[in-house]
């Protein structure tokens, strides 16, 4: 600068500035062969109006970098400072994370599915502790390690208990010797059969549900329930990916969380009422968990691994067949249930309803009993129904109507 303030001539100003640009060889021979002294002042300007924007740009930048040091600088300084004070409490982020991988060492996950939480767990380590990066990865790998992998029911492969149980709960249901036949299947190999899961359905309000009860009660399996009616969005069944603020892994496998086994009884709730829209098919993503030959690889969208289901006995129930589509059926054993006779009713209601109202309503059998002349009139003429639920709903009235008119006697 001071070289090129003491020169008068422009030609030689122009050849000075020139010199000592830090421009490509190609451009400095373009500047000597220009004879015309103006338009080489001209061109050595814009050349110099160029360089000065990309300083201005490179100071800029370093400027900017400089304060994310500066910030990074000082996170990692109080970081440590914390790491240090939590040492000395003895609560340390280091001792949080050894606790984090001996889980994932005895979880019993399989190979693949260790590899990718261990390599999560190392992500998590390089993170800041408030960063929102590591409350998502935090929780990836607690949903990972709360799923079961290896944790399993005690069966019951007592043939003559289990019967014995479904016939207690479940008056006159023969259909109950599909799950008895099961049960017997698996005493008697110790596998679970092969073959498609039943579907329990063409039963309108006739204790579909307790029925899935009963068999969990018969095999020594916990039991968790999933209802689907109105189920419109695929998610529900395979889960939200990461990426998605709030995500969360799909009902089966919360479900599959909640039993804390990996052989639990899976009940699939109202099958029929599931509905499409734009945000795809829930019946469509739950042909993989039916299906025996593709559910032990069940991949939910949260997870990203393969989770087996090969192990869980599913039941499904449904009021009718023609909503269920039929790649749907084809993976499922339909177990048609027809509706409970006169005779039947009048059993069930004296061995399970009549006790349960008369208990709910604080009555005893001294006050009130029904023959079965009676309860024949309440099923022939006010519930005319498959079940026994409309049958069940008229006792509280009479019951309530019976006490208080008791209650009224007594004080005239």
């Amino acid at each position: 600068m001071i070289a090129a303030a003491r020169v008068e001539d422009p030609s030689k100003l122009a050849d000075t500035i020139a010199f000592n640009l830090q421009i490509p060889v190609e451009d400095k021979q373009g500047l000597l062969e220009n004879l015309d002294v103006l338009d080489r002042l001209n061109r050595v300007a814009e050349i110099l109006e160029s360089e000065t924007e990309k300083l201005n740009m490179d100071r800029s930048i370093n400027s900017r970098v400089k304060r994310q040091m500066e910030r990074a600088q000082k996170e990692y300084y109080l970081n440590e400072k914390l790491k240090a004070i939590h040492k000395e409490l003895g609560r340390g982020e280091k001792n949080e994370l050894d606790e984090l991988k001996k889980k994932i060492d005895s979880a019993g996950m399989a190979k693949e599915v260790k590899e990718k939480a261990l390599q999560e767990l190392k992500r998590l380590e390089m993170m800041p502790p408030m960063s929102a990066e590591s409350t998502v990865s935090r929780s990836y790998i607690d949903w990972l390690l709360a799923v079961p992998w290896k944790k399993r029911s005690k069966e019951i492969r007592d043939i003559v208990t289990a019967e014995k149980i479904l016939e207690e709960d479940h008056y006159g249901l023969e259909k109950s010797q599909r799950a008895h036949h099961r049960i017997s299947g698996r005493a008697a190999t110790g596998e679970e059969p092969q073959g498609v899961h039943p579907v329990l359905c063409r039963a309108a309000r006739r204790r579909k549900t307790s029925l899935a009860m009963s068999i969990g009660r018969a095999t020594g399996r916990k039991f968790v329930r999933v209802s689907l009616g109105g189920v419109r969005d695929e998610a529900e069944i395979r889960g939200h990916r990461r990426t998605y603020i709030g995500a969360l892994p799909g009902q089966i496998i919360q479900m599959m969380k909640k039993a804390g086994t990996v052989n639990p009884i899976f009940v699939l709730d109202e099958v029929d009422k599931m509905s499409t829209d734009f945000r795809g098919d829930p019946s469509a993503a739950l042909m993989e968990v039916l299906d025996p030959e593709l559910n032990h690889a069940f991949t939910d969208h949260y997870l990203d691994v393969e989770y087996d289901l090969s192990q869980v006995m599913f039941v499904c129930t449904a009021n009718v067949l023609h909503t269920i589509p039929q790649p749907l059926q084809d993976r499922m054993e339909v177990i048609r249930l027809a509706g409970y006779t006169d005779v039947e009713k009048i059993q069930i209601a004296k061995r399970f309803l009549v006790p349960k109202q008369v208990k709910a309503t604080g009555l005893t059998d001294e006050n009130l009993k029904f023959s079965d002349e009676a309860l024949m009139r309440i099923i022939r003429n006010y519930t005319h129904e498959a079940g026994v639920r409309n049958f069940d709903a008229r006792w509280p009235t009479s019951a309530a109507r019976y006490r208080a008119a008791s209650c009224r006697k007594a004080r005239t």
